[in-house]
């Protein structure tokens, strides 16, 4: 059985999500300040055992809010968008220079990064923050990433910094994210409405059952909750990265989550498979720009390990552009791939269910024959795979 303190003894490169409700002080509006001495003093002795760290950070918006005159115990949907933005603009600078100075103390530094899903989903983009993050882990720098909760609206978002953890985490190819919770893991019910459910140490294989367990999120601070933390588990665990949630609330909790056996938590095992960065990249996309159907010879084909053809296409659905990252659905509508397009809507819409050779005929031009090539596409073994773009 995978032991969660076996897996964090050998991981190389490690990402730790912190999530606002254990960070902040709901009455206060300030930082946690004895919990973040605690929680330094912890990456101190994990940092001495050799291992690169990256810190995911919720919090600006709880930091800022009441100097915006934002309400304590408002949830964060409640809150206008504008206000929100410019607390999370005030509330910035107060997170980051508290890791800043508390790290100082014991001589550690410390990279501030604030990342958009459209950076990510860019693929030069994504390549520049890799190399920009990975460089900080190079020369010992911690890099303490943020949603950049200022210019992020819509759709644009990752919504929670569950799913930004597990997105940094593929950009440096850590072997394990760690969520810092209000909660000591996965139940197999609500435990605040049963007491009684059992407890689910590790899942190997994440099923719907455990994505219908899933709650919302804590009242007053957080924007995630188990839901947000299953879908981040399942990109994750198929990119070839453990995802561990545990209860971060307690002073020592990751001291106690290293070393521990005792100390509760859910290990979600990573997938033996990592796929290589491209793909990875790939497979993770949160918005994809479209859909295209294709029949059940398609299918097939794709199984083969063969690129997608336009005479396999049967319908399209939403707007792209050559380059854009699209699902691949089935005749029953499951989601059974992703990759990246090679024509755009409006050209692919022409060639669709046509052989390859008439494309320069219909299109006045001798571009590409497939409409995804196999290099650029990604399979799902299961559809629950396609869980985490589930709105597209």
């Amino acid at each position: 059985m995978p032991n969660t303190q076996d897996i964090l003894r050998d991981a190389d490169t490690i990402v730790f999500k912190i999530g606002s409700a254990i960070l902040t002080n709901v009455a206060t509006g300030q930082v946690n300040q004895e919990w973040l001495e605690s929680f330094v003093d912890d990456i101190r002795e994990i940092r001495d055992m050799g291992k690169k760290i990256v810190i995911v950070s919720s919090g600006a918006v709880a930091l800022g809010r009441i100097d915006i005159g934002i309400a304590p115990d408002q949830r964060p949907s409640e809150i206008p968008l504008e206000l929100k933005q410019a607390a999370a603009a005030v509330g910035q600078f107060y997170l980051f220079n508290a890791y800043f100075d508390e790290l100082k103390k014991d001589d550690m530094k410390a990279a501030q990064i604030l990342l958009t899903m459209s950076e990510t989903e860019d693929w030069r983009m994504h390549l520049n923050a890799r190399e920009t993050i990975t460089t900080l882990l190079d020369r010992g720098i911690i890099p303490i990433i943020n949603e950049n909760d200022t210019i992020s609206t819509g759709e644009i978002r990752f919504g929670d910094n569950d799913k930004l953890a597990v997105r940094v985490g593929q950009m440096v190819e850590a072997d394990a994210v760690v969520l810092l919770s209000t909660t000591d893991g996965l139940y197999r019910a609500n435990p605040d409405v049963d007491p009684t459910a059992p407890f689910i140490p590790v899942v190997k294989t994440i099923t719907e059952n455990h994505v219908s367990i899933a709650g919302d999120a804590v009242a007053g601070l957080s924007t995630g909750g188990m839901k947000s933390k299953i879908e981040a588990a399942i990109s994750a665990t198929r990119a070839g990265i453990h995802l561990i949630i545990t209860d971060g609330v307690k002073n020592g909790s990751l001291n106690a989550l290293m070393h521990d056996p005792d100390k509760k938590n859910t290990l979600f095992t990573a997938e033996e498979n990592r796929a290589n960065a491209r793909k990875t990249w790939i497979q993770s996309h949160l918005n994809p720009k479209g859909s295209v159907f294709v029949d059940e010879g398609a299918e097939k084909a794709l199984d083969k390990g063969n690129s997608l053809l336009p005479i396999g296409v049967k319908s399209i659905d939403g707007e792209f552009d050559r380059g854009d990252v699209i699902l691949i659905k089935n005749q029953y509508e499951e989601t059974i791939g992703i990759g990246i397009a090679a024509f755009p809507t409006n050209e692919l819409f022409m060639i669709i269910g046509r052989q390859s050779d008439d494309i320069p005929m219909i299109l006045g031009y001798a571009g590409r024959t497939e409409v995804i090539h196999r290099n650029d596409l990604v399979l799902y073994d299961d559809p629950l795979q396609a869980i985490p773009n589930a709105d597209h």
